[in-house]
């Protein structure tokens, strides 16, 4: 046992002095590794010291030389600006220098002027006193005052200036009335010796004649029933008077009043008078009526030249047969109005077609005036754009009476034409109140102008003939109150064509010899 002890403890000494030799030994190897490694450090630190303060002696010099660098760039630049400073000095030195002598030059200036101020007062003052003497001196040979002088100049330059407008209204007035007599003469003059027409006889009745007085009773019926269906059915009114074997029918629709005076010949002609009879009689009547309608519409559209009209425009057109504008037929108006439109239009290079066919169309509201609102103007407007007329023809139809501005060449030839048509002698009946008002309208203008003596509105209100007093107004003073008078009825009538303002002088000497 005890050998197996004696073993054991031997061995694990054994171990214990071999792992303190194996501690020694690498120990040993440690501390030569450290000291080998401490050696390295201690030779990288040198040489980091070295790098380092090698660096930083060539930090240094870059340093130096950019600072040397810097300096004399700043030097550079503040000589530069000392240098411009003492050019700006030098500069402004001059400018004193100069403002000092301009300075004393004004100086000198102002004496100068302050002396020749008062030479010239005292010179003004002669002057005065001296033109003061000859105004004297004037006033005592002329034997006028100074205000009595000015008035008589002024009168003798208000007589030349006068003199020299009357010359210059005459020479324009000449000169442009000349020319364009000479171009509106020779182009409506064309025109209106080449169509002839109807004068106006104005219709809002028409007249049925009977066989005997004893038709009136028969057509007043029973306690008046069928004079009572009569007026219903067409809308007229009849009118059954004193006058012996006839009947007048009354209304403002031409169109009813033909329609009632067809069916009430039919019914008299027939006999046989009753409310049935008469319902079917006047049907019958609108049908022929309506059929004439159309027959005048396409007669008119043949007579004028004029295709491609839509159907409703051809009725339109053929009703105007039956209307009426201050006695003067719209239908033959407007035939009128399409012939001398495209006359005028082959006179002025114009295409005659479309003229024709918007002188035909240019009053087709007429026709719908009695039916819808609106003034037929507007009526015909909308109609020509429903039925798709050309752009042309309604402006002209909306132009025609300068409601809107015209457009085209055609517009203004349809207004042309109009006013030809409707202001020609015998064309349109006129209402005997507007007339007279015209002509008192005409010698009122006429008799509020200073100097004028009286006045006559004659030939039909187309001249006013104006008598002046002689002692008053002057032979060149005739020539301003006729233009004057003229604008003024220009601006404040209305009228057809022109009127003549003819201004009539006259001084005359009596003596008797005894």
């Amino acid at each position: 046992m005890l050998p197996y002890i004696i073993g054991g403890a031997v061995a694990v000494a054994s171990a214990i002095i071999g792992f303190v030799c194996g501690s020694l030994h690498r120990r040993k190897s440690a501390e030569a590794t450290i000291g080998s490694a401490e050696d390295e450090a201690r030779r990288i630190l040198s040489d980091a010291m070295k790098t380092a303060e090698s660096k930083k002696k060539e930090a240094l010099l870059e340093a130096k030389d950019e600072i040397h660098q810097l300096r004399q760039e700043t030097e550079k630049e503040l000589r530069e600006r000392r240098s411009e400073v003492q050019r700006q000095e030098h500069r402004i030195q001059q400018k004193e220098e100069t403002l000092d002598r301009k300075t004393d030059n004004l100086e000198a200036k102002e004496e100068k002027l302050a002396a020749r101020a008062k030479e010239i007062d005292a010179r003004i003052e002669e002057c005065d006193r001296l033109k003061q003497s000859q105004m004297d001196l004037l006033e005592k040979i002329s034997g006028f005052t100074k205000e009595q002088a000015k008035a008589h100049l002024l009168d003798l330059l208000d007589g030349e200036l006068t003199h020299e407008k009357a010359v210059k209204i005459l020479e324009f007035e000449q000169q442009t009335k000349e020319e364009s007599d000479r171009i509106a003469k020779n182009i409506i003059g064309h025109a209106i010796q080449r169509c002839a027409a109807d004068h106006s006889s104005e219709i809002t009745v028409s007249v049925v004649q009977l066989p005997n007085d004893e038709m009136k009773g028969r057509i007043i019926g029973r306690e008046g029933r069928n004079i009572r269906a009569l007026e219903t059915v067409t809308g007229v009114d009849l009118i059954i008077d004193d006058t012996p074997e006839t009947i007048t029918v009354s209304s403002f629709d031409p169109v009813r009043r033909e329609i009632a005076r067809v069916a009430l010949e039919k019914l008299v002609l027939d006999g046989r008078i009753h409310p049935g009879r008469i319902e079917e009689t006047v049907a019958k009547a609108t049908a022929e009526v309506e059929t004439t309608i159309k027959q005048e519409g396409e007669r008119a559209m043949i007579e004028a030249g004029i295709h491609n009209l839509h159907p409703e425009l051809i009725k339109l057109i053929g009703k105007l047969r039956y209307r009426t504008s201050y006695g003067q037929n719209v239908l033959k108006h407007s035939l009128e109005v399409c012939h001398l439109s495209g006359l005028l239009a082959a006179e002025m290079g114009a295409d005659v077609t479309l003229a024709k066919r918007t002188g035909l169309l240019h009053d087709i509201g007429k026709a719908l005036d009695h039916e819808q609102e609106g003034s037929h103007i507007q009526l015909g407007v909308e109609a020509a754009k429903k039925y798709r007329e050309n752009e042309t023809v309604i402006n002209a139809i909306h132009a025609h009476h300068g409601d809107v501005e015209a457009k085209t060449l055609i517009a203004c030839i349809v207004q042309a034409a109009d006013a030809i048509s409707a202001a020609r002698p015998g064309a349109r009946r006129e209402n005997i109140e507007s007339y007279i008002k015209r002509l008192e309208k005409l010698e009122e203008i006429a008799n509020s102008f200073n100097g004028v003596e009286t006045s006559f509105a004659i030939q039909a209100g187309r001249e006013v003939r104006i008598v002046v007093k002689p002692e008053v107004v002057s032979d060149d003073q005739m020539v301003l109150i006729s233009h004057q008078i003229a604008q003024r009825i220009e601006n404040e009538l209305e009228y057809p064509g022109q009127i003549k303002v003819n201004v009539i002088r006259e001084s005359r000497a009596v003596d008797y010899a005894k």
